[in-house]
């Protein structure tokens, strides 16, 4: 999830600390409201195998790119 975090301060301008309280409260929102299933794989999907978020960043990135067209 650091990736995320990272990603949140950098393009918000706000601290660390600050990114990554907006980053867990959406997660937290996000594994509420999606359906049975989804809201559990969610942790896996903004965390690689070691917890750094890489899972997230590379479809970030996508979207990411999608929008400057």
């Amino acid at each position: 999830m650091e990736a995320l975090i990272k990603m949140v301060a950098d393009k918000t301008g706000i601290s660390h600390d600050q990114a990554a309280m907006a980053v867990s409260t959406v997660v937290g929102f996000l594994k509420d409201k999606l359906p049975a299933g989804l809201g559990e794989n969610l942790d896996s999907f903004v965390n690689d195998k070691d917890g750094h978020g890489g899972g997230f960043g590379d479809i970030a990135g996508k979207f990411g790119d999608i929008f400057k067209k």
